[in-house]
């Protein structure tokens, strides 16, 4: 499985971003989603400035946005016994500052919350979405199994409150 994480943002090092935790993040979230070891994945870490342009360029919409999703060959999970189809899954771009005012606003850490975003975004590139209250009940509880799960993996206490579109959601299933 090919995982690139670049940090193209102006946040500093030790603030919420580390490169090596979100690219293990990224490799368990695809194995728990059973993608094909062959699938290419890229993430990516902006500043304000440049995520701002991407959302008024692909979105429409004016100012930063937490994350964008970008997503190439339409994989979708694999399923029990099987994994899923070779390819490029996509990119998931996330932008650190915007990151660090919601992980205040919540309670939690930065890193905790990058964690959650780069989840949200592999979770859009397979597919899945929240426009729907029953969609978003599906994502976002998957979201907080994830997280939880890759949280305890590597030892390390948290249960960070998704807030994914600048709304904190009920941390409970």
């Amino acid at each position: 499985m090919s995982i690139e994480v670049v940090d193209e943002s102006s946040f500093a090092a030790g603030r919420g971003v580390d490169t090596v935790e979100v690219s293990h993040l990224a490799r368990y979230v695809l194995d728990e989603m059973r993608v094909h070891p062959l699938a290419e994945l890229s993430v990516l870490m902006v500043d304000v400035e440049a995520m701002s342009r991407l959302h008024v360029q692909w979105m429409d919409e004016e100012g930063p946005t937490d994350v964008m999703s970008f997503p190439m060959d339409q994989l979708r999970p694999g399923r029990e016994g099987g994994t899923s189809e070779p390819g490029l899954l996509g990119d998931v771009v996330v932008c650190p500052e915007v990151a660090a005012a919601q992980a205040k606003a919540s309670g939690h850490a930065t890193a905790d919350e990058v964690l959650l975003l780069v989840t949200h975004g592999i979770l859009h590139l397979l597919g899945y979405d929240h426009a729907e209250p029953d969609e978003e009940r599906e994502m976002f509880t998957l979201q907080r199994r994830l997280v939880l799960g890759f949280l305890a993996r590597i030892g390390r206490p948290g249960d960070p409150t998704p807030t994914v579109g600048h709304r904190a959601l009920p941390s409970g299933d």
